[in-house]
């Protein structure tokens, strides 16, 4: 089958690999409908995450339509569409049964070295590095689904692609993240990012009873979208300081919750740090960046919750722990438990009629995707979200 093979550093190719077979009377085997781009795969594609090889299967965001199956499996049959999420648990392990399926002991064949950097393994994960378990991705032709009698869920009749495919990932990311922040009614909710992420945490801090919400971000078309769509007040970090304008909006109290949806890739305006670090990437050290962290921290009011979905692959420098004691803050952050959001939040779209597709700006065959990674990565094109239809 074709697949979108990580080969390294800004080196993502369509390569012809073996097709997934039936390793597990639990496993289905899945023909990939729709996939998508996640903001997570770039920090495989800009060299971020270690324990990745040449010629891994990348992606986490796939659906599609059951072609085989387990003997074990007995709540789907052959032709059933269905969304995967990128989480894989057993569903019956400590943290399973607790609806922590993203911590799952028993789906990561590799814990041992995940818990050496870790402490103790999460869950194994679709097309993300060898130590959260080597699994092959869905950015391909087929996909191999283990424990799949847990993991995905059935698209009803008459729902398209497009509008369940972000139930695999970013949708019920978006919305643990807002669930995290302990939202009571009338909060002031800022969002760090616009991307897709963000864009579903925005949406999802209104569902949860927010007063107001302002999305900071220097990305025009991203921007745009949080304010058009979103509903929200926006911040363009490169023109405003981010920290005078929340507290002159807040009266000086600073936002009830703070969400960090960017991650190991964030950038600051006009930061010393920032340059050092560029620096540091133009030689391929990559490093995690803590500043949209650290300013969510700064401008969070005393007594308040800072929300942590944006991905993280190292240790932080900089990280303003005595702002955290001083002020008194919660940090929730954690991979998102899937299997507890997704049969809820697709009640959203059918029953309530919520559409998450307004996303989606570019859709491409499994033979663009080493160009929109490209495209993707660099901001260009307006591009905010890609899904691929093999």
């Amino acid at each position: 089958m074709k697949a979108i093979c990580w080969h390294g550093r800004h080196d993502v190719r369509v390569d012809n690999v073996d097709d997934p077979k039936i390793e597990d009377p639990r496993d289905v085997i899945i023909k990939i409908t729709s996939s998508g781009i996640c903001g997570s795969d770039l920090h495989l594609y800009n060299g971020y995450m270690p324990t990745m090889k040449a010629g891994d299967v990348i992606g986490h965001e796939p659906m599609g339509e059951i072609v085989e199956l387990g003997n074990a499996i007995t709540k789907f049959k052959k032709g059933d569409r269905v969304v995967v999420p990128f989480t894989i648990s057993c569903g019956s392990c400590f943290f399973c049964d607790r609806d922590l399926y993203s911590l799952c002991d028993e789906s990561n064949p590799n814990a041992a070295q995940a818990a050496e950097v870790l402490g103790q393994s999460p869950a194994g994960l679709f097309g993300f590095s060898h130590m959260l378990g080597g699994f092959p991705g869905g950015q391909a032709e087929y996909l191999r689904v283990p424990y799949a009698d847990v993991g995905p869920i059935k698209v009803p009749e008459g729902i398209d692609d497009d509008q369940v495919v972000f139930l695999s990932d970013i949708f019920p990311t978006g919305y643990m993240a807002a669930e995290n922040c302990g939202i009571e009614p009338g909060d002031t909710v800022a969002v760090w990012g616009c991307g897709p992420v963000a864009q579903f945490a925005i949406q999802s801090a209104w569902m949860l009873g927010a007063g107001r919400v302002i999305a900071i971000d220097r990305v025009p078309e991203r921007l745009a979208l949080a304010k058009s769509k979103g509903r929200a007040e926006v911040i363009d970090f490169e023109q405003t300081n981010v920290y005078e304008k929340l507290m002159e909006m807040t009266s000086g109290r600073g936002p009830d919750r703070c969400i960090d949806a960017v991650g190991a890739e964030s950038h600051a305006a006009g930061s010393v740090q920032e340059t050092v670090d560029d620096l540091r990437e133009a030689a391929h050290v990559p490093a995690n960046h803590p500043y949209s962290l650290a300013e969510a921290i700064k401008c969070c009011r005393k007594g308040g919750t800072v929300s942590v979905p944006g991905v993280y692959t190292d240790n932080l420098n900089g990280m303003p722990m005595s702002a955290v004691m001083n002020k008194g803050l919660t940090i929730k952050s954690g991979q998102t438990h899937m299997q507890h959001y997704m049969e809820p939040l697709l009640k959203r779209i059918v029953d309530d009629g919520f559409d998450p597709s307004f996303i989606i700006t570019h859709r491409a065959r499994l033979e663009d995707a080493p160009d929109l990674y490209k495209t993707f990565e660099a901001r260009e094109d307006g591009c905010i979200k890609v899904v691929l239809k093999p």
